[in-house]
């Protein structure tokens, strides 16, 4: 064990594996450098302490850097120790954790420190993918190492001290950190969107070691699926009153209710989250025009697809298809949000999202709770877009576009005439529905496999996903995409 054992470093490592399954990897190794009398410094571990363990049993690669040595700055060794990590990580196919207290690039080393940071990043590149990447930032992650956190697959943020920056709040033109911390776990979890679970210390290194014992270890080798406690053909009476507020949706079809939002805090009308399904880890994407909190309604949205929710959501699908794991989402879209700030990027953000569902290998499963309107509907995961299974709640309504606003543009000279327009409206909207917006309609053009009871959503997905548990299907020959 390296000098630091007894620093917050090694005891994250220890709180965070099981008990007494940690073996350090490169104890001994310091510094190297002896300029600007580097010569006389202690670099024990060359402050960051690496090896492995175990999670549940698992086998996973950590590394957890040391602000008491020299900050934690990164350095050539401090680098070296980590990527040694990560070419371990990759021919065992295990996941890679990184506990992050890390002052930046280590000044008296310069061109060291920097190629150090280039062959980190190689690493993680070479490893996206491949294994499942974890960062928790406990310190200060500035400059070089919050683009690293941004290569990782989940970013974990202590939300009181944290600190994570490219530029320093104060550095901004306009701003200081009383103005707006741009550094803190709040910013970068609600605003940025580059953190997916905040708290303290201690229920980070808890949230963690489940987050490891849901996925798979590597990208070939899935062992994260486990035997259900739960009656497979259990019904969800009352989950059609949660087609406002979907993750209360699939926390009650999920096994034993087991439900792990990710960028919970991050545009809440998207909802990408874990569930497990008859033992299986399932990824899912929600529409959600309602937030409730013990009960009560905390807040609400438009049924549209934002530029954020849809990168939100497109970030999530592409992990799960790296990793072969299905996905489910709930549609209750009605088209596009209008706003300018938006609209600035929602063609872009919303192909993407398209390309991300149509491009997904995986089994794909779709049920459309309340509205699926317009393109915006096609995005999400549609029949179109080779969804394996989409199913229909009964009221759903499925179609171009409002049936009432549609009947105002087709029959807009009658309803100008109509001594009544509005049941003129009523009427027309209601022989619309019918004709082209309702589940039926869709259902009997194809475009449903089936309807089904809102209370049997759980047994029908799940007799999905098993009947897709051996889908196989082939992709053009190419490099990769280009959206």
């Amino acid at each position: 064990m390296s000098n630091s054992a007894q620093t917050s470093a090694s005891s994250r490592i220890a709180a965070l594996l099981d008990e007494n399954s940690f073996v350090e990897v490169g104890a001994y190794i310091t510094a190297r450098n002896t300029d600007f009398n580097m010569t006389e410094q202690e670099t024990p571990a060359d402050g960051v302490v690496t090896g492995y363990g175990t999670i549940g049993g698992c086998l996973v690669y950590v590394y957890s850097q040391d602000a008491s040595v020299l900050g934690g700055s990164m350095g050539e060794m401090h680098a070296k120790k980590i990527c040694n990590i990560y070419s371990m990580a990759m021919k065992m196919g295990a996941p890679v954790i990184g506990l992050i207290d890390c002052a930046g690039l280590r000044l008296q080393e310069a061109t060291d420190a920097l190629d150090g940071f280039g062959k980190l990043y190689l690493s993680q590149t070479m490893a996206s993918g491949v294994i499942p990447q974890i960062t928790a930032i406990f310190g200060t992650c500035g400059g070089g190492m919050a683009v690293s956190a941004g290569i990782s697959d989940f970013t974990f943020m202590e939300d009181k001290s944290a600190k994570l920056f490219v530029n320093a709040p104060n550095a901004l033109d306009g701003n200081y950190v009383g103005k707006c911390d741009t550094s803190a776990a709040a910013f970068q979890s609600k605003e940025a969107g580059l953190v997916d679970f905040t708290g303290d210390e201690a229920s980070i290194l808890a949230q963690i070691r489940t987050l490891v014992s849901i996925l798979p270890a590597n990208n070939e080798d899935d062992m994260s699926y486990g035997e259900c406690q739960d009656d497979l053909n259990r019904m969800c009476e009352g989950i059609e009153g949660c087609a406002g507020d979907t993750s209360l949706a699939l926390a009650m079809i999920s096994d034993n209710n087991f439900y792990m939002e990710v960028k919970k805090d991050y545009e809440p009308s998207m909802v990408t989250a874990f569930i497990r399904l008859n033992g299986n880890t399932v990824g899912c994407v929600a529409n959600r025009t309602e937030v409730y909190e013990d009960g009560e309604k905390k807040e609400t949205f438009d049924a549209v697809l934002s530029g954020k929710g849809c990168d939100k959501a497109t970030e999530f699908i592409n992990f799960c298809d790296a990793f072969s794991i299905p996905v489910l989402t709930l549609v209750n879209v009605k088209g596009y949000k209008a706003k300018m700030c938006s609209e600035r990027r929602i063609a872009k953000a919303a192909a993407r999202l398209t390309y991300a569902y149509a491009n997904a290998s995986v089994p794909k499963v779709t049920v459309i709770v309340k509205d699926a309107l317009g393109s915006a509907y096609l995005t999400m995961g549609s029949k179109s877009l080779g969804a394996d299974m989409v199913y229909a709640w009964p009221n759903a309504v499925i179609g171009m576009m409002d049936p009432a606003e549609a009947v105002k543009i087709m029959y807009a000279k009658e309803i100008a005439e109509a001594d009544d327009a509005v049941s003129l409206i009523n009427e027309k909207a209601a022989e619309y529905k019918a004709l082209q917006s309702s589940a039926v309609a869709a259902a009997k053009r194809g475009y449903v496999d089936d309807i089904i009871k809102a209370a049997e959503t759980r047994q029908r997905v799940i007799a999905a996903f098993e009947m897709l548990f051996t889908k196989s299907e082939d992709r053009p020959s190419k490099k990769h995409g280009t959206v």
